[in-house]
């Protein structure tokens, strides 16, 4: 045990985590910190994209640590439709998102290889026996599998392939759901990171989180070679991410909190509960938890649980238009959605994976023709749901 007593201690070194890190670095630059990691790295092994109008410029400035690949425009085809949109798009990989913590954050403030068993309000204690003293303690570890949320699932498998030729596409393909629909909403994601290198990602939204990683690989497989590609696969990654459509959120959380400890991340509730677009919220929340990094431990954890609270109620939106995809639509069809989804203004879009879309927005989006038969629309509204008890990332 060491004598001395850390300003905050963040647990867990994923993307919450760490921007919460880097934005009380950069706001607080007199407090010192701590950020846990149980891996060797920071991010795990994943990729997250946003729109650039996703960011005010504080959130822009967050992300200057990174190497990002970055695009003018992007692309969605459906089976009747396709359409290129304007907004900028930027992506960021888990190894240059650990790079980045890396140059910027002290040394003194990395610990990866620490695996922490017990959090409380004055600090945290390690695997190895150690106790770190906190007078903050921040807790952004994945929440794991929940009885109190209902919903379904976004089921994925992402390579990364270095081409022996220029693959040849201009532009990320947000969506490509003109594949095959094997009774769930399949697309595949497309993002060009070099000329020769390509990320191939096949993704459904599923009722099950079940993961048949060589269907998919063989997926990924036929895709590039009906497009004439051909390469190596660098690396891979592969996970489960519940589509949140209803619960308790009171009783998802008391079954996560320790008095005085602020939980933030998805083990927050701080998620896109749609689309699984998790860089906007994740970057406005840790730039309030660093205006908020003065407050004594018990206040912050008040504070950032009355902000869950609050975006738990503004994405109910969302979870409704979920209920509507898993409930509602035949599962061979909800493609319809999307591709209805896809023909509206562009502002709005952009919007909706932000989680901020304008009242005006909703209506627009569920007016006129309805995209899911009126009956069952009806019988979705008044089930349940099923509580989401499996799933992971990998």
């Amino acid at each position: 045990m060491s004598d001395e007593i850390l300003d905050l201690a963040i647990v867990g070194g994923g993307l919450a985590g760490g921007l919460i890190a880097l934005a009380v670095r950069a706001r607080r630059p007199d407090l010192s910190l701590a950020l846990i990691e149980a891996g060797a790295s920071f991010g795990g092994n994943h990729r997250w994209s946003w729109f650039e109008r996703d960011l005010p410029a504080a959130g822009s400035a967050l992300l200057d640590p990174f190497a990002k690949a970055q695009w003018d425009d992007n692309e969605v085809r459906f089976p009747r439709y396709s359409r290129t949109l304007g907004a900028g798009y930027r992506s960021l990989g888990s190894r240059d998102f650990d790079a980045g913590l890396r140059r910027t954050l002290p040394q003194s403030t990395i610990r990866t290889g620490s695996r922490a068993t017990r959090l409380a309000a004055g600090g945290v204690t390690l695997a190895n026996g150690t106790y770190l003293a906190a007078r903050r303690v921040i807790d952004c570890r994945d929440p794991g599998p929940s009885q109190h949320l209902t919903g379904g699932w976004q089921v994925f498998l992402g390579q990364h392939w270095r081409t022996f030729r220029p693959h040849g596409l201009p532009r990320p393909v947000i969506m490509d759901a003109s594949v095959a629909q094997p009774g769930a909403y399949r697309f595949v994601y497309l993002l060009p990171l070099a000329p020769d290198e390509i990320f191939i990602e096949d993704t459904y939204y599923a009722d099950s989180p079940a993961i048949d990683e060589p269907a998919l690989r063989a997926r990924i497989a036929a895709y590039a070679a009906a497009r004439g590609w051909s390469g190596e696969v660098l690396d891979e990654e592969t996970g489960a991410l519940p589509v949140i459509t209803g619960g308790d959120f009171a009783a998802f959380r008391r079954g996560l909190e320790q008095p005085g400890v602020a939980l933030a991340g998805a083990r927050g509730g701080f998620v896109h509960p749609l689309t699984s677009y998790t860089m906007p919220i994740a970057v406005a929340n840790a730039l309030a938890i660093a205006d908020l990094a003065h407050l004594p431990g018990p206040a912050l954890a008040n504070a950032v649980a009355a902000r869950a609270t609050r975006h738990w109620a503004d994405t109910g939106y969302y979870r409704l238009l979920g209920k509507m995809l898993f409930e509602a639509a035949l599962p061979s069809r909800r493609f319809e959605i999307f591709e209805r989804f896809y023909r509206l203004p562009e502002p709005l879009i952009e919007r909706f994976y932000a989680a901020r879309s304008t009242p005006l927005d909703k209506a627009r989006i569920l007016t006129g023709k309805p995209p899911v038969p009126v009956g069952r629309a009806v019988r979705a509204l008044l089930g349940k749901g099923a509580p989401l008890v499996h799933g992971d990332r990998r």
